[in-house]
């Protein structure tokens, strides 16, 4: 054999060596074999829960799509943070979460002894979908719209009251984002539900709050409640009809506030998993049936890249962390 076509069969031994060495992780391995069983996809809230809701709708063709069982266990507690510490004990490459925006971006300051740190330990899959907030008022409010809802707050600093899901929650920090960038000043009441935040309203025991629209929404129906606004960048189908916050009364034109629920992995995953199951669920995402199923719940399907949840994961870190300085400041 000629000298250099023997340097050439060695080092192509060479290479497939390292390549049998490198095992099922490799890229070209995990793109054809994967997965090799059934997927776990753990939620962080209970059954019959909108996240859980949600991860059922996506899950579902996932499974088609993917030729294996797809699994969803419900790991409820700690406002979806239970659920992302249990999928970072799954070693076996199956493991997954879908989980709320909390628990990767408020929850490193809201939970005491936090046991992950999401920016070394979450892989960010997908984006899955995004909810934004409105403001709700009774009915009877003298306040008819956003500007005459400020130009109320500022009369009175201090007198009116909003009610939210809890202390820390979506809503109380988006009262909170808003009251900073409206140069107002309101009384949060805590309550465990948004059911009981819009009995509040319609009963006049507190003046406003920001909620879903799917729960809002029944009661501006029923000739109970009124909505000044909502939250997202721009108009929402999931409330067409509400205007949007930015730029009315004064407040910034890039005021935002949404919530949003993404598919997560471990780090350590491989990255060709990752890109797979990117792919998979951004198809999934651009359905029209799941598109309307999303939009049922209270939900807009928001397909991206990992790239696109990795931003937003820092962005709203970032954000929420600021509001969270301010409210711990004041004692709110």
């Amino acid at each position: 054999m000629p000298d250099i076509t023997r340097r050439g069969a060695i080092a192509a031994a060479a290479i497939t060596a390292m390549t049998l060495l490198a095992g099922p992780g490799t890229a070209q391995t995990a793109a054809t074999d994967w997965p090799t069983g059934p997927v776990r996809v753990i939620v962080g809230f209970p059954a019959g829960s909108s996240p859980d809701t949600l991860a059922r709708l996506i899950t579902e063709p996932l499974a088609e799509r993917l030729g294996q069982p797809v699994v969803v266990e419900n790991k409820p507690g700690a406002g979806g943070v239970i659920g992302v510490q249990s999928m970072l004990t799954g070693t076996d490459g199956h493991t997954f979460a879908t989980t709320i925006n909390g628990p990767l971006t408020t929850s490193q300051r809201l939970v005491k002894d936090l046991s992950y740190d999401p920016a070394t330990d979450i892989a960010p899959v997908a984006l899955i979908a995004t909810s934004a907030l409105v403001l709700g008022v009774n009915a009877a409010s003298p306040a008819q719209d956003l500007a005459g809802f400020v130009e109320l707050a500022k009369s009175a600093p201090g007198d009116l009251t909003y009610g939210s899901v809890g202390q820390g929650s979506g809503a109380h920090l988006t009262a909170e984002l808003f009251n900073a960038a409206a140069g107002i000043e309101m009384l949060h009441v805590p309550f465990t539900s948004y059911a009981e935040v819009t009995t509040s309203i319609v009963g006049n025991e507190i003046d406003a709050g920001f909620m879903a629209p799917s729960a809002a929404l029944p009661q501006v129906q029923a000739g109970t409640m009124r909505l000044l606004g909502i939250t997202s960048a721009e108009p929402s189908p999931l409330a067409p009809d509400v205007p949007v916050i930015a730029g009315q009364a004064g407040l910034p034109a890039d005021f935002k506030a949404e919530l949003w629920n993404a598919f997560i992995a471990p780090s350590g995953t491989d990255p060709a998993v990752i890109e797979r199951l990117n792919t998979e669920l951004n198809a999934i995402l651009q359905d029209e049936a799941v598109v309307e199923k999303l939009l049922a719940i209270g939900w807009q399907a928001q397909p991206g890249t990992p790239e696109d949840l990795t931003a937003r994961i820092e962005a709203d870190t970032a954000m929420w962390g600021a509001v969270i300085d301010r409210v711990e400041a004041a004692g709110n």
